[in-house]
């Protein structure tokens, strides 16, 4: 592509389709790469109970297509295409693709969203959504009176144990250490909530049952011994921290020391002038669908004034 854009969004989850609804209606004609996991996050998600505006819930993948549609709808171009390579010393940026196409654009907004970290497990990945999950918040209110075990020794695994309590009538906290390296505080609710469990030196090594479709048990081996063990098991809840997408910006745009892109407090702006981030990739607190898209639509907003202020110098 040979015309520079005014805006080109690289990620396809809630916050990118959002950016792209605004934008479109703002006459900014946006062109959107949809990267290597079009929809994002969500559309590993069975059912999205918690988006307002759908009271009887609806299936991820669904909402993300329903999604694209809007945005597509006011104009957006989409390319299911992976964005691999940026050059943004210069104005106009360029950004070239996996299969070689070249963009160039006057602003950006980064979308690229975040990848839960699992365990590398085969059958892990076949029974995401089907008792595999990394959001407690997402998908507790499946485990009601379920016993499920959460993964993980940190404030997530904490704080995600705390809220499944709600729901499953037990909670079993998988540690590999003998003690928790969350705060103390949030280790202390853990340890004092009657309903959570804690297995120390253990690991998961492997997720029962794929025959049947869904999580029926885990192996669990442990770290000192090697002794296997399998369990009954209705969920398995990872939360051993999420990796931001943002391996592509690395040294071009100021990130945390755990790669999350710096923003402007309040807003989306980044270091660079005319590059946004919005959603996961600058979210390490939140990490939920309508606060992604509220990021994405305060990026698009933000995209517009700033085309405005360039076109006024």
């Amino acid at each position: 592509m040979t015309e520079t854009l005014k805006t080109l969004i690289l990620g396809s989850g809630p916050a990118g389709y959002t950016a792209a609804i605004y934008a479109a209606r703002a006459n900014l004609s946006p062109v959107l790469l949809a990267g290597r996991q079009p929809g994002g996050q969500l559309t590993i998600t069975t059912d999205v109970e918690n988006y307002p505006g759908f009271p009887k819930g609806i299936m991820g993948p669904e909402m993300m297509e329903m999604f694209r549609e809007q945005a597509q709808r006011f104009g957006t171009v989409v390319h299911f295409e992976v964005g691999t390579k940026v050059d943004l010393s210069k104005s106009p940026f360029t950004v070239t693709t996996e299969s070689g196409q070249e963009f160039k654009t006057q602003s950006l907004i980064v979308s690229t969203g975040a990848s839960a970290l699992y365990l590398g497990l085969p059958n892990e990945q076949k029974l995401q959504g089907r008792g595999v999950s990394a959001c407690a918040t997402c998908d507790g209110f499946f485990f009601k009176n379920k016993k499920v075990y959460v993964v993980g020794g940190g404030d997530s695994a904490c704080e995600e144990a705390n809220f499944l309590t709600k729901y499953a009538s037990k909670v079993y906290m998988v540690v590999r250490r003998d003690q928790l390296r969350a705060s103390k505080i949030m280790a202390q609710r853990a340890l004092d909530n009657p309903k959570i469990e804690m297995l120390w030196h253990q690991n998961v090594t492997d997720v029962l049952d794929v025959e049947k479709g869904k999580v029926t048990g885990l192996e669990l081996t442990h770290t000192n011994t090697g002794e296997k063990t399998t369990v009954d098991a209705d969920g398995l809840f990872l939360a051993i921290g999420h990796q931001p997408n943002t391996e592509l910006f690395k040294g071009l745009l100021d990130m945390d020391d755990k790669g999350y892109i710096k923003t402007v407090p309040g807003k989306t702006e980044t270091n660079i002038p005319g590059v946004f981030a919005a959603g996961d990739c600058q979210d390490s607190y939140y990490r939920q669908a309508v606060t992604a898209a509220g990021t994405g639509c305060m990026a698009a907003i933000e995209v517009e004034r700033w085309l405005e202020t360039q076109h006024h110098k």
